[in-house]
């Protein structure tokens, strides 16, 4: 039996999604700007864009049959089933800097992106 007291920051079983410390309340805050209790963050991998898929970064109020869902300290991240495969291992995180203010996901699926950064192969 491992005596190792280090966990990892946050672990998602579920969909191999992973949300840090720093989305989770950047969500909270958007969720509560919003005034609503029953929407989630909902990510997903649609067709489009320069290298051939996007991401799609939204809150929905729906969990269809087959979604993933798991909870990041009460901010719920759903993944549906056709997007799984592509973010599998993926790290969505919050950056508020000067140069960049957003969402970001680290996909190590991601086999290269376009010069905007908006799509990957």
């Amino acid at each position: 039996m491992s005596t190792d007291t280090q966990t990892p920051e946050v672990e998602a079983p579920a969909h191999g999604v992973k949300l840090s410390e720093t989305a989770q309340d950047k969500v909270r805050s958007l969720l509560s700007q919003e005034g609503r209790d029953d929407l989630r963050l909902r990510i997903a991998v649609q067709p489009g864009g320069c290298s051939g898929l996007i991401y799609q970064l939204y809150f929905d109020e729906r969990v269809l049959d087959n979604d993933a869902v798991v909870d990041f300290s009460g901010v719920e991240v759903i993944v549906d089933q056709m997007s799984k495969p592509y973010l599998d291992g993926s790290t969505i995180e919050f950056e508020d800097t000067i140069q960049k203010q957003g969402f970001t996901i680290d996909n190590p699926n991601a086999q290269g992106s376009c010069a905007c950064g908006d799509s990957f192969s």
